[in-house]
């Protein structure tokens, strides 16, 4: 019996239409999303209404953010690419994407704790400061919790735990990590760019 249930394959689940993970997922990005929402339009309305230099250290320097954004875009593209590769049983190719998606992934949070690091002003300093360390906070947090996802994804590629038919993890996990990289581009608009436009 025992022989009969090692040889049986794993049931592939919800082919050909969405998981309930998948779902959840997508409630989870939107119920998130909203909170980011939030948090930028109180940046937004605090900005119009202060009488407080905005930024307070002036306008902020780009090179670094935009090295950051293009990393994390390029992040995304890895976990994409990763995923089309299960379904073309590419799976060593597969490996090797997400492997980068992830190392990609902590340059970016590395880079962003760095930045923080070299700020002269913190949560406690001003208004800025306040919805500038919260803000990117969050993402911080919501980049971590990305990262042990992919890593996750990483360990059951290696272990040859996907095929072609069987992937639904790898959509689920690849939604967040898409998730993250679309509110960091808020973020950058917000935070970064929006300054030099009043």
């Amino acid at each position: 019996m025992s022989e009969t249930m090692q040889t049986q394959a794993l049931p592939v689940g919800s082919e050909g239409k969405r998981s309930g993970g998948w779902w959840g997922m997508l409630a989870l990005i939107v119920t998130e999303g909203s909170l980011f929402g939030y948090l930028l339009f109180t940046y937004f309305y605090l900005a119009s209404q202060t009488e407080q230099h905005w930024p307070p250290e002036g306008l902020p320097v780009l090179f670094m953010p935009c090295m950051n954004t293009l990393i994390l875009l390029a992040s995304s593209v890895f976990v994409w690419a990763s995923e089309r590769c299960i379904q073309r049983s590419l799976l060593s190719w597969s490996l090797t994407a997400m492997a980068l998606a992830l190392i990609l992934g902590g340059c970016f949070v590395a880079i962003q704790l760095n930045e923080w690091s070299k700020k002269t002003y913190d949560m406690t300093s001003d208004l800025y400061g306040s919805l500038y360390f919260t803000i990117t906070g969050f993402h911080l947090f919501h980049a971590i919790v990305g990262l042990v996802i992919l890593l996750a994804l990483l360990l059951w590629i290696a272990l040859g735990y996907f095929d072609h038919r069987r992937y639904a993890a790898v959509t689920i996990g690849g939604a967040y990590w898409q998730f993250v990289n679309v509110v960091w581009l808020f973020e950058f608009l917000t935070l970064y760019l929006s300054p030099y436009l009043y």
